[in-house]
């Protein structure tokens, strides 16, 4: 729906909830014809959702407008935002486009397949378009200089959790960030092959992001695009004979392939990278993202046993299973490859959650039952702890219920407050629940303005049926980080002390609030059923070593000290600070 203001038109999705579950990530768009002329207002050249659609439109030809009224003290970058209070941007969710409904109605089979497959030649990017990627990546091939890369490799970062570059903040908040550039680095191993995990792709950006060198090695792309998408996808990688596919199958409607993982194989053994970065050139900009990355993993000796390399988090068999849970045949080289190398030295618990219905002991083995399992497991059981606070940020909401006892208050809360064994559970209104999600202001404000909501889905419609859930909302504020105006687009949950300067525990995941990524219990709680890929890591005080049950909340990520192994670097502010009466869809509705 397409409504007038001051400043142009902004749009607001007019889908209907007709389900009671919706996914929440940014759908892919079928709309898109191969043969259709584009121009770079035209939209992005990869597969990608209608709100991104309409935030590409509007950097390319950006309101030019002067607001007098705005803060006098404004981040240091670029920016194309109206000025106006009441002005929204496109709140179009992912899961509620009615085209992508009826895409994920009709099944079909699935395959893995080789990129020859589709006749029609990938649409060549504009001379104004590829002007600007080659600005950005001459940006980022400053951020990408090796400044203290060998510094985190090293040893510098004891947990393995950093952030993004941000072109705009502050140089001295960009120490110790990562671009995908430098993941790719040489400096990191000398490449053999790769495969990239991902939801939204441009395949030419993507293959720009490796070194010179490693362009034309053995390249997997594992995505969950069907149709039209697909065939876009598959196009865009014809000229690159070192690229293969494979299509992650998607059978219960409305799900999505939303993992986020990089698996890069090199000469002195394999890594791993979590992370929560769509491979697009936006995502890597001026967003705040979060990557986990790995430890090299060495090639176990000839002969060792299939248990052999395993670490204390069980994160090894985990990813095993994880990507066995794809089923595909494609796989299985990767499969093998991360049984030959020893991966003992990883403290992180790997946390997914695949499509499916689940019963009997794989309930626990995914979504918000596999978070339970692992913090009644090797989580804390301190007393003090039973009413500590829980914090969920994320960038995308789903249909949630009609109040809070239908999931979000009941079987979700349930899972991240669960501890030791020994210890009660408390009734849940005596834990309070912390939702960080940015409000119309924080959009406004931003790096990239009204554009930066394009990736901060969630549709009006499913607003309105569960107004009960914006009580619970706080403001993105990330002075800590030098982030406050990079817009999230990492997710993240916690369990913070009731003075916010500890944590009982940290996951950094690809997972939205909705249950499309965590799962929801059906038949009487006997089953979980899942629509979504999603991947995740659970940083846990125990595997570091600490006994206390907590880390310390790092006071500022730019900081190091002796207290570097048990201070976590929380990316944003704590405590967050509420909506005020001027909430997100108040602002919006004006």
């Amino acid at each position: 729906m397409l409504q007038e203001g001051a400043h142009g038109r902004w749009t607001v999705s007019s889908s209907e909830d007709s389900t009671e579950e919706n996914s929440d990530s940014e759908k892919p768009s079928t709309s898109s014809l191969l043969s259709a002329p584009r121009s770079e207002a035209s939209g992005p050249q990869y597969p990608c959702s209608e709100a991104r659609k309409v935030a590409h439109k509007r950097k390319a030809s950006p309101l030019r407008f002067s607001d007098t009224h705005l803060p006098a003290q404004t981040p240091p970058a670029e920016k194309q935002r109206p000025g106006q209070e009441g002005l929204g941007w496109c709140l179009s969710s992912s899961d509620e486009e009615p085209e992508d409904r009826e895409k994920h109605t009709r099944k079909e089979t699935l395959k893995e397949e080789k990129c020859d497959a589709p006749r029609e030649q990938p649409q060549s990017h504009c001379k104004d378009e590829h002007s600007k990627n080659e600005k950005a990546e001459d940006y980022n091939e400053v951020l990408g200089e090796p400044q203290d890369t060998w510094d985190l490799l090293s040893g510098g970062n004891p947990f393995g959790f950093f952030l993004t570059k941000v072109r705009g903040i502050e140089q001295s908040y960009n120490s110790g960030a990562l671009h995908i550039k430098d993941i790719l680095s040489p400096l990191f191993g000398t490449l053999v092959s790769s495969a990239q995990f991902n939801y939204c792709i441009d395949v030419a950006w993507l293959v720009r992001q490796y070194p010179q060198e490693y362009r034309k090695k053995p390249l997997l792309i594992v995505h969950g695009e069907k149709r039209e998408s697909k065939a876009e996808l598959l196009a865009q990688a014809r000229p690159f004979e070192n690229i293969s596919f494979c299509q992650a199958k998607l059978d219960i409607a409305f799900g999505t392939h939303h993992t986020k993982m990089m698996l890069l194989l090199y000469e002195e053994g394999l890594r791993v990278v979590i992370h929560t970065s769509n491979l697009i050139a936006e995502d890597w900009h001026q967003k705040t993202q979060g990557i986990w990355l790995s430890p090299l993993y060495p090639r176990l000796p000839q002969g060792s046993s299939d248990s052999a390399g395993e670490s204390e988090t069980n994160f090894k068999s985990d990813l095993i299973s994880y990507l066995m849970a794809y089923s595909s045949p494609v796989l299985k080289e990767w499969i093998d490859l991360i049984r030959e190398h020893d991966l003992s030295e990883t403290r992180v618990y790997l946390l997914g959650s695949t499509p499916g219905r689940y019963q009997g002991i794989d309930k626990e083995k995914w979504g918000h039952l596999k978070l339970r399992k692992l913090l009644k497991d090797h989580a804390s059981s301190i007393p003090a702890q039973e009413s500590w606070p829980v914090v969920g940020q994320f960038s995308s909401i789903g249909s949630l219920g009609a109040d809070g006892s239908k999931w979000l208050c009941s079987e979700f809360q349930e899972s991240l407050v669960a501890a030791g064994s020994g210890v009660a559970a408390l009734l849940k209104c005596d834990v309070p629940i912390h939702l960080v999600y940015p409000t119309v202001s924080n959009v406004r404000q931003s790096l990239e303005g009204y554009p930066a909501g394009g990736s901060l889905p969630y549709s009006i419609q499913t607003a309105q049926k569960q107004l009960w859930l914006h009580s619970y909302f706080h403001k993105w504020s990330a002075e800590v980080s030098g982030r406050s105006h990079a817009m999230p687009h990492i997710k993240t949950y916690m369990r913070p002390s009731h003075d916010f300067q500890k944590i009982a525990w940290f996951l950094v995941t690809s997972a939205n609030l909705s249950k499309a990524a965590w799962g929801a219990l059906e038949k009487n709680g006997t089953q979980l059923m899942i629509r979504s890929y999603e991947l995740g890591v659970l940083f846990l005080p125990s595997a570091f070593g600490l006994d206390k049950g907590y880390f310390h909340v790092k006071g500022n990520m730019l900081s190091e000290g002796k207290d570097s192994a048990t201070s976590f670097p929380v990316p944003f502010d704590l405590p967050p600070e509420r909506y005020g009466s001027k909430g997100y869809y108040s602002e919006v509705g004006k």
